[in-house]
């Protein structure tokens, strides 16, 4: 099973090595995971039918948290995949 992570957003707002530490985070996080790293998403691949949700949602939130990447949110995208979205800020009028 293959999840991706669409990170676009977060490559053009934050620095090179948080993507890298992204990667680090989830592998070390998940041992039965293979991470790979493409231009715009990070792709989780398992050999096992199904990865948790959940869980996986969790991580992306405790890295962004850990981080102090607090901009930025975890949503659902199409097809299984996940996305890491700049925060909109609302503005008082």
């Amino acid at each position: 099973m293959k999840v991706p992570i669409e990170i676009s957003e977060l490559r053009k707002n934050a620095d090179g090595d948080t993507i890298k530490e992204l990667a680090d985070f989830v592998e070390s996080k998940l041992q039965s995971v293979e991470v790979e790293m493409t231009g715009s998403a990070v792709i989780l691949s398992s050999e096992e039918e199904t990865l948790p949700r959940s869980y996986v949602r969790t991580l992306l939130r405790k890295f962004l948290h850990r981080t102090e990447l607090g901009d930025f949110k975890v949503i659902a995208g199409k097809e299984g995949a996940f996305i890491i979205k700049l925060r909109k800020i609302a503005t008082q009028e």
